[in-house]
């Protein structure tokens, strides 16, 4: 299927010129059968807080590993590790399933790759993997947005049957820019407005102002399904839906807060041609090996 292929349908139109309707997801939240008592309100929320999926002993020898990375001065000149704008600190680290032995055997185990074969009903590939940092005093936050929105449109990821795994490596406070999240929000597909640009994600990983809802979209959901915080300590992790609405405040205390962030596909929602018309974003961002993992 080439770029240039108008025939296809396009059930979650996005990038829109003018502002469009929000529409009523057309897809299920969960596609398999719940087994862990923590997933039990996914379908309902569209997320949910594993405690104590790693132990204090993982958590640090994880935290060497990704220490480990981050000063490596051969690994700041890959195009994976994206740097803040303002402060010139590393901001996320792409692909880190790749550039870590310990995150891929991670990534594999049933406590982890499990919660995703329940939610999404099949075999799974990892979309994405990455760490995000947000150190203290200078760490910014990341807008609200639905991520499928920007899978979809930017990676051609026809359904939102995708869910996302954030691991706590550091204590997520209320005040250190931990995720806020809109509970139900995951029902209600928001397009937006504005063409994409040709290499979008150079800017948008750092930046994003494309592919992001308006204030009015988001004073709307806010009023529809209210806001709540995830906390809790290193070790523990949140799982979402890919069309719920979330974002972060920045980090000016001085507690940093840093996380592992892996996305979990259905093998039977591999990825097609960007429905916005670009090309396919890179391999380390939306990868295009769908071999299930194992």
């Amino acid at each position: 299927m080439s770029l240039a292929d108008n025939t296809r349908i396009d059930r979650y139109r996005t990038r829109t010129m003018v502002r469009t309707p929000h529409e009523d997801r057309g897809d299920p939240t969960v596609w398999g059968e719940i087994d862990t008592p923590a997933l039990a309100s996914f379908d309902a929320e569209g997320y949910a807080i594993v405690e104590d999926l790693l132990d204090p002993y993982e958590v640090s020898d994880l935290v060497a590993e990704i220490n480990r990375m981050t000063g490596d001065p051969d690994l700041l000149l890959d195009e994976r590790v994206i740097v803040e704008r303002s402060s010139n600190r590393v901001r996320s680290v792409f692909e880190v399933h790749r550039l870590s032995s310990m995150i891929a055997d991670l990534v594999r185990e049933s406590r982890v790759a499990g919660l995703a074969r329940q939610v999404l009903g099949s075999d799974v590939y990892l979309h994405q993997s990455r760490v995000n940092l947000m150190p203290g005093f200078q760490g910014t936050g990341f807008y609200w947005h639905s991520d499928f929105e920007t899978w979809h449109a930017e990676d051609g990821m026809p359904a939102p049957r995708a869910v996302s795994l954030s691991i706590a490596l550091t204590d997520n406070y209320a005040y250190n820019g931990s995720l806020m999240i809109m509970p139900g929000s995951h029902r209600t597909f928001v397009p937006c407005q504005g063409e994409t640009p040709a290499e979008h994600y150079r800017d948008s990983l750092r930046e994003q102002e494309i592919g992001v809802p308006t204030q009015q979209d988001i004073a709307e959901l806010a009023g529809k399904y209210g806001i709540t915080q995830f906390t809790g300590k290193a070790g523990s992790a949140l799982i979402f839906d890919s069309n719920i609405m979330h974002g972060s405040a920045g980090n000016i205390t001085p507690f940093p807060r840093s996380n592992i962030f892996l996305v979990f596909n259905s093998v039977e929602n591999a990825l097609v041609d960007p429905y916005s018309g670009t090309e396919a974003r890179p391999d380390y961002i939306a990868s295009r090996d769908f071999t299930p993992l194992l």
